[in-house]
This record gives structure tokens, sequence and C-alpha cells, in this order.
């Protein structure tokens, strides 16, 4: 069987040189926030170890997860798909079609039996055996359970893999399930989001192959370098709620003075995400920087939370309900306290002073 090439192979077929090699690694290593020495350590992964094979499956789902991951810029997504991985079946973007792309997908399920990564977008419904998603001619349960049998790991792309999304949403007639109910005897990494950030696609591809292990993941699976902090922790408003000052509605004065959008529903308090630190588009902006408050995509069941517009009431253990009343009034009986101290104190040394004219 003919080895397997190396990411490092390719470029240099490619006509990459090797200085080009190491700033690359330089550069995909700031951008995902490694320390300073992973740029030698993703070096030697991507010089030595061989290509990851990847099968990417679609189930119930609307590809937004795709159209996220080919938008990438740090790493470009041609450098992912076309070197760092060896991407063998993904029924959306692949030249075969019907009877020769479940062919490719046989071949390779058979070939790297225990080596390729399981990418899932989408899940499967349950109700009617299946019957609410057919792929290649079988139901889309079945087919997802064949596969992960020889995986050696799964990563659930997007809220509809991770949670179930708006496929799951009350009442669910499909019975949709998100992927960790159905799999139960492999390791599955969640990268929720509807859809995820590219770079965070990316990013989890370019930790395992750069060091052959899955990252550190949370309680819900979820991987910690992308999802230990809430969006409100580094969001560039947090001054404004600390201060008090939150858009009321629409267009109004604080809202054209970026004001924190709590009152509007914005969900930051208590969405763990990357949003506000790597951003979109390259990371040009997010949809709190655009004005619009984050409706928590990457959280379970954020379809049935209620409108995103309503103000959120159930988290008074963080204390933020206190803080959006009451911290302006707070603010402003601080600043007079100490103005008042302020007069207080001056009053008592101009009568002191006074006294002391008197005695002398």
């Amino acid at each position: 069987m003919r080895k397997t090439e190396t990411f490092y192979d390719v470029i240099r077929r490619q006509g990459i040189t090797r200085r080009s090699f190491i700033k690359f690694c330089s550069l995909t290593a700031a951008s995902l926030g490694f320390g300073p020495d992973a740029k030698t350590a993703m070096a030697e992964a991507l010089e030595t170890k061989e290509r990851v094979p990847v099968i990417w499956m679609h189930g119930l789902e609307c590809t937004c997860c795709s159209e996220s991951f080919i938008r990438s810029a740090h790493p470009l997504v041609k450098d992912v798909v076309l070197s760092m991985i060896s991407l063998d079946y993904d029924d959306t973007i692949m030249v075969a079609a019907g009877h020769q792309a479940e062919a490719t997908l046989e071949e390779t399920k058979q070939k790297y039996k225990g080596k390729y990564i399981l990418a899932v977008e989408g899940n499967p419904p349950l109700n009617e055996d299946g019957m609410f998603c057919i792929d290649g001619g079988r139901p889309f349960v079945e087919k997802l359970k064949y596969v992960a049998e020889d995986a050696m790991a799964i990563i659930a792309w997007g809220a509809c893999a991770s949670w179930g999304c708006v496929q799951a949403a009350k009442p669910n007639p499909t019975q949709a399930t998100p992927i960790d109910k159905v799999i139960r005897d492999k390791p599955i990494i969640k990268v929720p989001g509807c859809p995820p950030i590219a770079e965070v696609m990316t990013g989890v591809v370019t930790f395992i192959t750069t060091f052959g292990r899955l990252p550190e993941l949370d309680r819900q699976g979820r991987p910690k370098m992308f999802y230990s902090q809430r969006i409100h922790d580094k969001c560039y408003r947090r001054p404004h709620f600390d201060a008090g000052q939150f858009v009321e509605e629409w267009d109004d004065e604080g809202a054209r003075n970026g004001y924190c959008l709590y009152k509007m529903g914005c969900r930051g308090p208590t969405t763990y995400n990357a949003c506000s630190t790597v951003r979109w588009n390259g990371g040009v902006s997010f949809p709190i920087q655009s004005g619009h408050g984050c409706i928590g995509c990457s959280e379970d069941g954020f379809w049935d939370k209620g409108s995103f517009y309503d103000r959120l009431a159930t988290i008074n253990q963080f204390g933020i309900e206190a803080n959006a009343d009451r911290v302006g009034m707070t603010v402003a009986g601080v600043v007079g306290g100490a103005i008042a101290a302020h007069a207080a104190i001056t009053a008592v040394k101009r009568v002191t002073a006074k006294r002391e004219k008197t005695d002398v």
C-alpha cells in the first residue's frame, strides 16, 4: 500500500519553499493562540505525519457549516483540504456522485480503518425508522452508524450535529437527534454554532493534524481553546454594560453610541464562543459589532428559549439583572456620595484652618 503523503510532501511538490512553510506554521500557530513552541511542533508534525483521512457526511442541515468552512482565512481552507488533511469523501463538494461516490466512501472506510476522522454536518432523524433523511439509498442514521464504526474520532460540526438545532426544536416531528445520542462508543468533538466560525473549524482540524490527538474538551464536549469564555467576557461593549449604559430601543441614542445590547435580548452573557475574539469574515466583525445582539447559536436548545429579542430574565444568580437595572443608579449614587464626601471634607478643612488662624 502506498504511503499517504504528509502536508510537507504536498506543498513541496507544489513548489512551496521551506521558508514559506515555516512562515505558514508561525502564522497559523499565532492565529490559533498557541504558545511560542507550537510553531516548531507544528512544522515537525506537518513534515513527518501522514495527512489525516477525513470522511465528511451530511444529515439534516442547511450546509451553512460547509459554507463557513470554505471561507477560513487562517489557515486558508485550500491548505487544509488539499494539503493538511486528505478529504476523501464529501458528497457536497466531491466530483463523484451516486454509486461512484458510495464506492469511494467504502474504499476509504476499509483502507483507513481506525485512522480516519468522521466529520458530521447535520443530524439524523429517528422517526419513521429514519426515513426523513435518505442518503445513498438508505436512512442517514444507518449510514452514520456504519461509517462511525471504524472512525478514530468524530467531529460534530455546528449546532445541528451538536445539539439538534432548528430541526430538533419543539415539537420536533422528525425526532431529529444530536449525533452523540446515536454514537456512544467514539470520542466526539462538538463544534457548535449556526454556523461555527470558519477559523474555529479549521483550527480544530489543524490541532488534530499537528498534535495527533484531540484538543482538550469541556464537560459538554467542546474544545476549550475556543469555547472556554463567554462572548460577554471579551465583548468590546462590556465597558458600557459595567457603566449601566444600554440600548433601550433600536436606533435610539444608545444604539448610535454603541451601548450594550443586553436589554435588547443579547445572549452574550450566557453564550460560550469565540465570536468576540476570533470574529467573522477574516476577523472583520461579529453580530454584536454589527449592531445586533448575540442569539446564542452555539448553546444547546437556543431555538426553544423564546424570542431572540426578549431580555434574559433567568440568570439572576450571575447578578446580570441587578446590574442592568441598578448599576446606573448605583454609579450615580457613588458619584453623588463622593461629591458630598468631598464637600464635607473641604468644609471641615476650611473650619480647621480658620480656627488655627484665630488661635494664632
